[in-house]
């Protein structure tokens, strides 16, 4: 999802990173129907497509603009429903679903709506909880980014540029350095505090919850800017999953690895820009 000008092939960025570990979580939980919000064309959608059609489930993929290549894709796949709204739009309206994969909106207000929605959802078809989100690490765990700013309500939405760059060590932001949007996407101005975050959106979540006595497992996956995996305590395959999530969650070694991965490609950027400033 995210580039810079013409450096987006150097950055890995995709939820398909982590693509045998999420199906190998959705096989545990005998999953067949599932959700993804962010299809986009990062190269998750087919192998979600093949899981959910090899199980006789179904796969409904919600984004309002996603490539030109996947709406030509998915109109020809039985199993693949292409949803083109925001999700807090439609998710009311879904039922059935075994599992979510969470990749759209990286901000606080969309995301904690879009698990208390799936939650909602979850508990009135009987299902145990399972969704499985990206960008719960740097940038986006502490720091709000909106695609769409005008659709945050105010009470919700951080001071935001489209010119701002982020970097590791600055809580604030830069102009002409940095991880950027190039505008296509804006980022809050500070990262930290309350409504801040897609981490922070999570850590909320499972707080009201546990406050309604329900007992929720978070699975930290420090790469590829953060995989999490969130589920029901008590579902029938909670321990199948939690026993293969374990080793990846807050795994030092990939903690560190992802890490030197961010400052690689941030002095890449630097490199870029001041080469482009000489020009």
């Amino acid at each position: 999802m995210f580039g810079h000008g013409g450096m987006s092939e150097l950055l890995i960025h995709s939820m398909a990173e982590f693509g045998d570990l999420i199906l190998g979580v959705l096989d545990l939980a005998g999953a067949r129907t599932i959700v993804e919000i962010g299809a986009e064309f990062g190269g998750m959608t087919q192998p979600l497509a093949n899981f959910c059609a090899k199980r006789g489930g179904d796969l409904i993929a919600i984004d309002p603009s996603p490539a030109p290549e996947f709406v030509d894709w998915a109109a020809t796949q039985p199993h693949v429903h292409h949803i083109a709204q925001p999700s807090l739009n439609v998710l009311a309206g879904l039922s059935g679903i075994d599992a979510w994969l969470i990749d759209g909106d990286h901000n606080y207000y969309t995301v904690l709506h879009e698990l208390s929605a799936a939650d909602a959802l979850a508990r009135r078809d009987g299902k145990p909880l399972l969704a499985i989100l990206h960008d719960v690490g740097w940038p986006c765990s502490r720091r709000d980014m909106y695609y769409a700013p005008e659709r945050i309500p105010h009470e919700y939405r951080q001071p935001c540029s489209h010119d701002a760059g982020v970097t590791l060590d600055d809580t604030g932001y830069s102009i002409g350095r940095g991880f950027r949007g190039g505008g296509h996407f804006a980022w809050a101005l500070q990262s930290g505090g309350p409504r801040n975050g897609v981490l922070t959106a999570i850590e909320d979540f499972c707080r009201q919850a546990e406050a309604g006595e329900r007992r929720l497992l978070y699975a930290h996956v420090p790469a590829v800017f953060g995989l999490g995996v969130l589920f029901e305590a008590t579902a029938p395959w909670a321990e199948a999953v939690a026993e293969a999530v374990m080793p990846f969650h807050d795994n030092p070694l990939l903690a560190k690895l992802e890490t030197n991965r961010l400052r690689n490609y941030l002095t890449v950027l630097d490199w870029q820009d001041g080469y482009i400033a000489r020009r």
